[in-house]
């Protein structure tokens, strides 16, 4: 299993006029776990990307527990719970305040597709040597 921490803050702009993050935005703060979790491996998207494979969301969830707050320091948990083996990768979010309190939990789902032709993919080598070594 794989898991990595990111944190973020929350912006004005990201917020309602409650001062209350708005539901959509959490599936911008799970990209941001995602992405800084590929980059944490030493690996990023855009180099996914020059290989000629792109990720799009075939499918995400998310349970709001709590609201998250302008000028919340949040801290994204990312997980990825079993290595990917054909075209679909599995990432598992949750979001906490200061206070470690679980304010939402997500789940979303990528298929690894070739770019120029969108038809599935393998996840590219590099990247799965670098995460096999979490799953043994």
């Amino acid at each position: 299993m794989f898991t990595s921490e990111t944190q973020l803050r929350v912006r004005y702009a990201d917020t309602d006029q409650m001062g209350v993050v708005y539901h959509s935005n959490y599936f911008d703060y799970f990209e941001v776990g995602r992405a800084e979790a590929i980059r944490q491996l030493g690996y990023t998207y855009a180099k996914m990307e020059e290989a000629g494979i792109c990720m799009p969301i075939v499918d995400a969830h998310a349970r709001f527990l709590r609201p998250a707050l302008y000028d919340n320091l949040l801290t994204i948990k990312t997980t990825l719970k079993e290595l990917p083996v054909h075209h679909k990768i599995e990432f598992v979010h949750e979001i906490y305040n200061e206070q470690n309190q679980l304010l939402c939990s997500g789940k979303v789902i990528l298929y690894f597709v070739e770019k120029t032709s969108m038809k599935r993919a393998v996840m590219p080598e590099i990247l799965k040597k670098i995460l096999e070594p979490y799953f043994t």
